[in-house]
């Protein structure tokens, strides 16, 4: 079993995984709505159409984990993106790896504060929101339709990780 230590949520680091969702200077913005309204602008790219799919807005609530966190099972999306933005002032956990084969070696860990959301590409293997600290709400968009659009992998007790906070 390894031991990850959550590393900081910034686009550059996210990028092979998806997109950062935030208000930052990094990113095109510009005001609207005569000046009362900062517009920061196509944040992420998010893709539900595959197999006649739309996108639909939930909310889902997260109870945080009892400590350590350890991960025994990853996910990914073959026919979607999906995107979470927290509604609570909360951070939480973001556990990653690329596209394709899962590959325990290529877990990464990162915390995302309150003001980021995180957008995974189809495809992209992920863990579930892992809140922190208290219970918390993300506004998630994905898709909604028929298909199989869930693929979950048990780790082996040697692949699975221990998050060190």
């Amino acid at each position: 079993m390894r031991h990850i230590k959550p590393e900081p949520l910034t686009a550059a680091a996210f990028r092979p995984f998806g997109d950062l969702i935030e208000a930052s200077d990094a990113v095109r913005h510009f005001p609207i709505n005569y000046g009362n309204t900062e517009r920061y602008h196509d944040l992420a790219a998010i893709d539900t159409g595959a197999e006649g799919g739309r996108t639909g807005v939930s909310i889902f609530r997260s109870t945080p984990l009892e400590g350590p966190i350890v991960v025994r099972l990853m996910e990914y999306h073959p026919l979607s993106s999906q995107a979470f933005v927290p509604l609570s002032p909360n951070p939480y956990l973001v556990v990653v790896a690329p596209k394709g084969g899962f590959d325990a070696g290529a877990v990464r860990v990162f915390r995302a504060e309150a003001g980021q959301g995180v957008n995974y590409h189809p495809g992209t293997w992920h863990h579930f929101s892992l809140a922190l600290g208290a219970v918390s709400d993300f506004l998630v968009i994905d898709r909604i339709g028929e298909g199989s659009n869930c693929v979950e992998h048990n780790l082996e007790p040697a692949d699975q990780i221990t998050v060190v906070l």
